[in-house]
């Protein structure tokens, strides 16, 4: 057997995030009538951040969450969680969607990391946080001029960051193929996602949140009034419901129009012996980004395991939840390149867990906001994998334009624009499936994939970004 499949022998196909913690009770199911100034719809971390931040600045609204299955269920507890001061998935997205606003955006990202970190403290919240900085480097030689170019943007807009050559690199981490790097030193960092949605859940809890799982959303309607949202034990009256249902789109068929199921896929190796630490160094212990078109991140956990990510898929009908992601055929390829990225490891360690899981992907890659029933319910999600820390900004800004209040956020063109629609099925699995082949080979064929991927970029989906 060769060693990427004998990596996978005993592999637990689940999240090792939720896998490796005591999970907290689950709260009863919404039976009958209810009523509430605020109606949150999903238990990640935007629903979460909406809820604690709405009773932080009101603490006597009266508050109500609906999750459909459990708290975390969704991708709150499956990231990589490398956070990010960006609240636009990068300064290069940034610049793409508003370039008017790079400034003002960035500086929105610093402000809510900040804001972030003083709630961790504030509520003595538990995560595994590790402040660290974010790493970002290029594979071979082809990357260089891209990883100088975000050097330039970090500088150009405030933030703490160097640049790393390739003997520098090796100083962070011992990978052969990486050639440059560029390292944001402050703000950044990794977090634990399954302890911070279960500590999210706790303090909303505690500020008076009224949290019911297992109780999804079945429809809504407007009654002039206030808006009425169905479940299966009974009904909710809301004078304003906020979504923040992400890649699901639940709340309104509109929502699916604008936002597309990707999946990404992760693998975590076992815990690495003290050996195995020094020959792959990382003493800083970053999150790392590469500049490849179909890009890998990886990261330690508390306990020196390594979290790879990387390979995205789509599935007809953006099916949320497939069986073949639960075997080890789709991690093939990405164990192959976690051992190309780590010839040291290969033969020699296992992977524990891998698991895959939809993204709300757009034409933005960033947050946006759908409005409805005259502005009364409101849409928060797309963040495109990078929403550990941007959740928080973008449920913040959603709750200021759902309450119709003037503030600098509400006035950027982020929050007052959409992304662009995606095409129907079947154009839109089509699409994806030459899509997804053309990143995939790209880098090692060229031909046809690269007008294809820029025709795809026309379209607004930046895929070589």
């Amino acid at each position: 057997m060769d060693p990427a499949r004998q990596s996978l022998a005993s592999t637990v196909f689940k999240t090792y995030w939720l896998d490796s913690i005591d999970l907290p009770l689950v709260t009863d199911s919404l039976v009958g009538e209810a009523t509430c100034e605020l109606l949150i719809v999903g238990g990640g971390f935007c629903g979460l951040w909406c809820a604690i931040q709405a009773k932080e600045q009101n603490p006597s609204r009266d508050v109500m969450l609906i999750e459909a299955r459990q708290i975390g269920n969704g991708a709150s507890a499956r990231p990589a969680a490398i956070m990010s001061t960006s609240v636009m998935h990068g300064i290069h997205n940034t610049e793409r969607n508003f370039p008017d606003d790079v400034e003002a955006l960035e500086e929105l990202g610093r402000e809510n990391m900040d804001e972030f970190r003083a709630a961790l403290e504030r509520y003595e919240i538990d995560c595994d946080v590790e402040w660290t900085g974010e790493l970002t480097v290029s594979v071979g030689d082809e990357g260089l001029e891209a990883l100088n170019h975000e050097l330039d943007l970090y500088l150009k807009y405030g933030h703490e960051a160097v640049g790393l050559d390739k003997e520098q690199i090796r100083d962070h981490i011992n990978s052969p193929i990486f050639h440059a790097g560029v390292w944001s030193r402050r703000r950044g960092g990794t977090v634990h996602p399954g302890k911070l949605v279960c500590e999210l859940k706790r303090v909303a809890i505690e500020l008076g949140v009224r949290v019911h799982e297992n109780t999804p959303h079945l429809s809504n309607r407007y009654s002039g009034s206030d808006i009425v949202v169905q479940v299966p034990g009974g009904s909710i009256h809301a004078e304003k419901v906020f979504l923040a249902t992400n890649a699901w789109g639940d709340g309104h068929p509109k929502i699916s129009r604008r936002v597309a199921a990707i999946r990404d896929r992760i693998l975590v190796t076992e815990p690495l012996t003290p050996e195995q630490i020094e020959s792959v160094g990382w003493k800083n212990r970053q999150g790392i980004y590469d500049t490849r078109t179909q890009l890998n991140y990886l990261r330690l956990t508390r306990d020196n395991r390594i979290l790879f990510g990387g390979r995205l898929a789509y599935f007809f009908g953006n099916h949320t939840d497939p069986e073949l992601d639960r075997t080890p055929e789709p991690y093939i390829r990405l164990a192959n390149a976690f051992f190309r990225t780590l010839p040291q490891l290969k033969g020699k360690i296992a992977f524990s867990h891998a698991w895959s899981g939809p993204i709300g992907l757009t034409t933005r890659m960033a947050v946006h906001y759908q409005r409805y029933h005259q502005g009364n319910m409101i849409y928060a999600g797309g963040y495109s994998g990078f929403g550990v820390t941007a959740t928080r900004f973008g449920a913040r800004v959603g709750l200021a334009l759902l309450d119709k209040r003037d503030t600098p956020e509400t006035r950027l063109a982020f929050a007052r624009t959409v992304p662009g629609y995606i095409p129907p099925e079947p154009f839109r699995w089509i699409g994806a499936q030459i899509t997804m082949y053309a990143v995939d080979t790209v880098d090692a064929k060229g031909g046809w994939r690269v007008p294809w991927l820029k025709f795809v970029e026309r379209l607004g989906f930046p895929v070589t970004s």
